[in-house]
């Protein structure tokens, strides 16, 4: 079967390879034959070789069908469409220790290939009437942004929600706040990104270039008072900024660190505000099968921005590098 695999030298090596068919699944397992992907900054950061692989099959994200079943296995059947889980070993619970040993595309082999045979608890049913590449978007953005506001945030219709940027958290949480009935605010360095956010619905579009302290923006749009929920996608850059703008007893999610690992945060203002910082990292199996239902009752489908072929990854890579995407960016063969 066809691979793409990382090696020492970037986006300029990734190599399409042949591999030994994976074979039939043993007790437990699936068979799935792999139709579709989604990329995300962490498996840009695995292709760009942070940290260094060689060899190793990329993509977090995958979607397919089922091929054949091993003995014991009664969730699924020949014929079904599935997607994959970020922790495969996370079924439910408190999150498992070990960061992404684990994690497909990144400590162990991932979906940029034809075949895969593995337990069956590391799927879930895709949501009814997806395609594959909408299917698998749901893996790690989808379902980051479904934590977030939902299992974490507890969102209620009418509270407010603000965003940063327009990547597939960011775009993913605008969807699914709107179907629940919250305003929402969402920030770009582009003024047609903000104008497509429009589009879907967002109350309050705000060019951070234009507004670098954007935070005060965000307070005249809710009277001073602030948002209930903000998502951070930005880490110590736009910290300081999100707590401005989130209002007492609000909360931030932080779920990505795009400005860097390390940084001041200005604690007293975040402790004066008494808001709950949490940090969050995708979410478990029992969380995806949760947002997969919601998604089967017609809740709303990804944004995807542009979709490539297999043999193409490193140009799609580039082009989520470039940061002109608005949405997902997806992967088909």
């Amino acid at each position: 079967m066809k691979a793409i695999v990382t090696a020492p030298g970037g986006l300029d090596a990734l190599k399409l390879v042949d591999l030994p068919d994976p074979g039939k699944p043993g007790p437990g397992e699936i068979r799935v034959a792999l139709h579709g992907s989604s990329l995300n900054y962490h498996d840009l950061g695995v292709a760009l070789g942070k940290p260094p692989t060689d060899g190793r099959v990329l993509m977090a994200d995958g979607a397919g069908v089922v091929e054949d079943i091993g003995e014991g296995v009664s969730e699924f059947k020949v014929g079904d469409h599935v997607v994959s889980c970020f922790f495969p070993d996370w079924h439910d619970g408190r999150p498992h220790p070990g960061g992404f040993s684990r994690t497909p595309g990144d400590g162990i082999d991932g979906f940029a290939c034809e075949y895969t045979v593995r337990p069956a608890t590391a799927f879930t049913h895709a949501p009814k009437g997806f395609s594959h590449v909408e299917a698998a978007t749901i893996t790690t953005a989808g379902l980051t942004a479904w934590r977030a506001l939902v299992e974490i945030g507890g969102l209620r219709p009418g509270e407010t929600v603000l965003l940063l940027g327009t990547g597939g958290v960011s775009i993913y949480a605008l969807q699914l706040a709107k179907a629940m009935g919250a305003r929402v605010a969402i920030t770009s360095s582009s003024d047609e990104k903000l104008e497509r956010a429009r589009d879907l619905r967002a109350d309050c579009a705000v060019n951070y270039k234009t507004h670098p302290e954007w935070a005060k923006k965000i307070l005249e749009w809710t009277d001073g008072i602030g948002v209930d929920h903000t998502l951070e996608v930005g880490g110590p850059g736009t910290l300081g900024q999100s707590i401005e703008a989130t209002r007492m007893a609000g909360s931030i999610t932080l779920i990505g660190v795009l400005t860097g690992i390390q940084g001041d945060v200005p604690t007293a203002l975040l402790m004066r505000k008494q808001i709950v910082l949490s940090g969050l990292i995708v979410g478990s199996r029992r969380h995806q099968q949760d947002f997969v239902r919601a998604l089967d009752g017609g809740l709303f489908k990804p944004v995807i921005d542009r979709v490539f072929r297999l043999e193409d990854l490193a140009d799609a890579f580039r082009y989520e590098k470039s940061g002109s995407h608005f949405g997902k960016i997806g992967v088909e063969w």
